[in-house]
């Protein structure tokens, strides 16, 4: 990958209140970056064998603040449930306790939480099986729960005040965190909890993807989707959103994708430049991507550097074109594709529905009403995409085959992420 040199970023604006808090983080103390107090480390020779280990699916409850365990594949039966704020009461009397702190807390609550404290963003196992670590918005860190006891065995506080999605390396060793108020991205010791490097990225860094191996990083910044800012011609004070390419040896910066120049050339003016969910196709060459108000994808050629086709999927014609009804900005929020990389399955955040798109016609199949699915992932079999019905407290399997239903699970309230992980066989979860 040869490097680029960053571009200029666009002028900016906020609504006062904002831009007022968004200038007490700058002047506050930075947050100190350093894991806090953990269990006693467990010899490598005393962990579960691989062989011994189940691959199961990791449901994050957003409002709940708990993980759902559900099988990765076949039934989708649930396994147990797992609380991952244990020191939520800790987590509030620092909060309140620390005016700024509070306020952006409160933020979060009334803006991207839609009323509720966001306490589960993104959640991945370690290798061996035994935590899950664990993004939390609204307590701006990042955790490792003990999986057999429940108990905390490290936390990392994020730079800023709100942290987002997570990536896993490919090895599974380092886990990456968007810091969304900080602009930054940490890669983190997934045993551990110690930072191994960062990088500076543009306005409210979202999606991480570990590319070529493990070598790269890619993250897309969304910029500012709190405002009602939200009409076409105002789109210029959403912020700097580009996507940052970072090297995850040396954590330098060694390519800038600003979006706008591309969907211009495509002659997609239209288009926000606000890159959402994103997936590559499994030989790396093409990556399609969401973008902020639009009812479609985006193709990207990553060797050419330009778009290539953009996909309009159909409107629920019960959905307000209000925008600013519209979740964080976000018309369709959630995009998988197959272990072959033939299909795409989408899912229609606002529009009620999921579908799963041929990815050589780009047209999609059967509409699967959904209510607010919020992520789309792929089965442990890579038969299905199971999507996250934020509406309805449930995941819902729909076959990349068919395109058809396969079945919904319950889970708790408002399950957005869904992650692939690892537990020891005959596992339980924790008491209490």
């Amino acid at each position: 990958m040869s490097p680029a040199p960053p571009h200029p970023s666009r002028p900016r604006a906020r609504r006062a209140a904002l831009a007022a808090l968004a200038a007490l983080a700058l002047a506050a103390p930075a947050t100190p970056v350093a894991a806090a107090p953990r269990a006693a480390h467990v010899p490598q020779a005393a962990l579960p064998a691989a062989a011994a280990l189940q691959e199961v699916m990791f449901v994050g409850n957003n409002w709940d603040g708990t993980a759902d365990v559900i099988r990765a594949r076949g039934d989708y039966a649930r396994l147990g449930r797992i609380n991952v704020v244990p020191d939520r009461a800790q987590r509030l009397r620092e909060i309140y306790l620390n005016p700024i702190r509070l306020a952006f807390f409160l933020g979060i609550r009334q803006g991207p939480g839609e009323g509720h404290d966001q306490l589960v963003d993104d959640m991945y196992t370690t290798p061996d099986g035994s935590a899950l670590v664990v993004s939390r918005p609204s307590f701006a860190d990042v955790v490792s729960i003990d999986l057999a006891t429940g108990a905390l065995r490290w936390r990392f506080p994020v730079s800023g005040y709100r942290s987002d999605h997570m990536a896993v390396s490919p090895d599974g060793t380092r886990v990456a965190v968007s810091a969304s108020t900080g602009n930054t991205v940490h890669v983190l010791d997934i045993r551990t909890g110690q930072q191994l490097g960062s990088f500076s990225t543009g306005d409210k860094p979202h999606e991480n993807i570990f590319t070529d191996g493990g070598r790269y990083l890619w993250n897309m910044s969304i910029g500012e989707v709190n405002t009602d800012l939200d009409a076409p011609w105002l789109d210029w004070t959403k912020g700097d959103r580009r996507i940052t390419v970072a090297d995850t040896t040396t954590f330098q910066v060694v390519k800038v994708i600003d979006m706008r120049s591309r969907l211009d050339a495509a002659g997609r003016q239209d288009l926000s430049d606000a890159v959402r969910p994103a997936v590559f196709t499994p030989d790396g060459s093409k990556l399609y991507f969401q973008v902020s108000f639009f009812n479609g994808l985006v193709e990207y050629d990553v060797a050419s550097d330009r778009i290539t086709r953009v996909a309009t999927l159909p409107k629920n014609p019960a959905t307000s074109e209000d925008r600013t009804t519209w979740v964080n900005d976000s018309r369709h929020h959630g995009l998988s594709v197959s272990p072959d990389g033939s299909r795409l399955c989408v899912a229609g955040t606002m529009d009620d529905y999921a579908t799963v798109v041929d990815r050589a016609t780009l047209r999609q199949g059967t509409l699967v009403p959904a209510s607010k699915p919020y992520w789309a992932t792929v089965s442990g079999d890579g038969q299905d995409c199971v999507i996250s019905e934020s509406g309805a407290d449930q995941v819902t399997a729909i076959n990349f085959a068919t395109g058809q239903k396969v079945t919904s699970v319950p889970v708790g309230d408002h399950p957005q992420r869904v992650r692939i992980g690892h537990l020891p066989l005959g596992w339980t979860p924790p008491a209490g």
